[in-house]
């Protein structure tokens, strides 16, 4: 091997005579000659610096071991932790994808919120729907139940009419007269009317011809075989029959009133102005 470089070729000689423990006799030819050949075996390589690592990372003792940095050494001047410049732009590269993924992240929580509102939402819709549904459904069988409860009360009126009509055909059909104007007579005939008399202003603000009624709508009974009907808050009872000439129903369809004339009370017909049938008062 040939050295150019002096002091290359010094370490190298010193090397030399280190492993063979003396100096190589030099030729006679190359004695006078300024140039040294020196044959080397097994001689290390010259010290290089090495290239610099990618990343350099400097553990630090534990505090238990308690080993000091030499004063000048390289481990008492470099930081613990240096980054390079690669990790760095990495780093920086990536911090936006981070940035990105992490506003996905909310994105996907705001949806799942509002995916969630949603349902609540529809659910509480849901609810109402059903509530007002059940409502008018319950409005729908309240009206029906009205509606037959009506049905059943104009049925029971109705069978109820029919059923007073039968008894009061029954009573006022016993009560008519085969032959009225010889049959029946006045108070003053009867020697004077001896009932109760119903007070002057009663008498003014129910009775008299301005007050007129239909005997079928007030209630009616039979005392003694003779009819008694009830008109403003007193009972009237027929003491005469009724004329034969009068319809079946006159109790049902004609006016009627009554009146005070001459020496008693009197039922008159709207219809028969000219007949007069004496009735009494009763309180109870």
């Amino acid at each position: 091997m040939e050295v150019a470089d002096n002091d290359a070729r010094l370490r190298a000689l010193d090397i030399a005579l280190r492993i063979k423990g003396k100096y190589a006799p030099p030729a006679t030819e190359q004695h006078n000659k300024h140039t040294v050949k020196v044959l080397v075996l097994d001689c290390p390589r010259p010290k290089r610096d090495p290239p610099p690592p990618t990343m350099i990372e400097i553990a630090q003792p534990a505090p238990s071991q308690n080993v000091l940095p030499q004063p000048g050494s390289s481990a008492s001047q470099q930081p613990t932790s240096v980054l390079p410049q690669q990790q760095r732009d990495r780093e920086q590269q990536g911090a936006p994808k981070q940035q990105h993924k992490e506003q996905n992240k909310h994105q996907d929580q705001n949806r799942q919120q509002q995916h969630a509102q949603q349902d609540q939402s529809r659910q509480q819709d849901q609810n109402r729907e059903r509530q007002r549904a059940a409502q008018q459904q319950e409005q729908i069988r309240q009206q029906q139940r009205e509606q037959k409860q009506r049905h059943q009360n104009v049925n029971e009126r109705s069978r109820s009419n029919q059923q007073r009509a039968v008894e009061q055909r029954d009573v006022w059909q016993q009560r008519r007269a085969h032959t009225w104007h010889s049959e029946h007579r006045t108070w003053q005939q009867r020697g004077g009317y001896s009932g109760y008399r119903i007070p002057d202003d009663r008498f003014r603000g129910s009775f008299g011809q301005n007050h007129y009624f239909r005997i079928y709508s007030q209630p009616v009974i039979v005392v003694g075989g003779y009819p008694r009907f009830q008109y403003g808050g007193y009972w009237f009872s027929l003491v005469d029959p009724w004329p034969e000439y009068w319809s079946d129903d006159w109790y049902d369809r004609d006016d009627v009133y009554i009146a005070y004339f001459g020496d008693g009370y009197y039922l008159y017909n709207r219809r028969y102005p000219g007949d007069r049938i004496a009735v009494s008062v009763y309180v109870d």
